[in-house]
């Protein structure tokens, strides 16, 4: 298990939100957390810290006013940090390149394939050409439904019909070079992790994946450790104390250390 950082970009700031409520009209988000260094910064300190696999997630729309500031906080960090960080939000096969070029290891990928609710495999594969299968990571964050994880896209805002399961996991294997999962109800919130998707990621992944949502004591890391069958990696957000939280930055990178 390997500790993945994070950088969430929300108008043009570095932030932490509760998952699920991000909402693209009127650029809202219940925030937990808005930092006043920027997202170079942040990128900087990863890289001092010797962090690889971290994601740099744009959280407004392309619509959004914010947007062109939100990328720009991203593209620097990028610049700060090349081939370290990964670029996710809004990635099409129209701008993948254009992060990969300005530093990203690979882009993250969720809403252009599964469109209107629904995985497009043309899609999928037109990203997979542009960037090819090593660049490429699908976010495959999920909320529960009728006792039923399903992919969540828009910024966790609209279901799709996929669930996320041994099946699916799978098939989306063949694509990509790894998969970052949020376990939506729990993003944000410092309360605990989703149990069943960790466990769910640590039995059925054979290729790298990250577990994102709810960690907030290394109790919990020790969970996703064992849930995970030591093979999934975990990325903090809010609980981390570079973000207000309680858990200490260096504490977590020696408690990686010590696996």
């Amino acid at each position: 298990m390997n500790f993945r950082p994070c950088i969430d970009i929300h108008n043009g700031k570095v932030k932490q939100i509760v998952g699920g409520s991000l909402f693209d009209e009127g650029n809202r988000a219940k925030e937990n957390f808005v930092s006043k260094q920027t997202a170079a910064f942040f990128a900087g300190l990863y890289r001092d810290k010797g962090l690889k696999g971290g994601h740099i997630i744009l959280l407004n729309p392309a619509s959004s006013e914010f947007y062109e500031e939100t990328k720009k906080q991203a593209l620097l960090a990028l610049k700060e940090y090349p081939g370290g960080l990964m670029a996710g939000g809004g990635i099409t096969p129209d701008n993948a390149v254009e992060y990969l070029n300005a530093g990203a290891s690979h882009v993250i990928v969720t809403s252009y394939v599964f469109k209107d609710g629904k995985l497009h495999y043309e899609r999928l594969k037109e990203m997979v050409k542009t960037v090819s299968k090593k660049h490429l990571v699908l976010d495959l964050s999920c909320r529960k439904k009728n006792d039923v994880y399903y992919i969540v896209t828009d910024r966790w805002q609209k279901y799709t019909t996929v669930a996320l399961n041994k099946e699916s996991i799978a098939e989306l294997s063949s694509y990509c070079d790894e998969f970052l999962v949020h376990a939506v109800d729990v993003e944000g919130k410092s309360q605990g992790i989703e149990e069943e998707v960790a466990a769910l990621l640590g039995r059925e992944c054979r290729i790298p994946v990250t577990y994102a949502g709810g960690v907030h004591s290394f109790a919990d890391l020790e969970k996703v450790k064992k849930l995970g069958n030591n093979r999934v990696d975990v990325t903090i957000g809010s609980s981390l104390d570079l973000f207000g939280g309680d858990m200490n930055f260096e504490e977590v990178l020696k408690f990686m250390e010590d696996q």
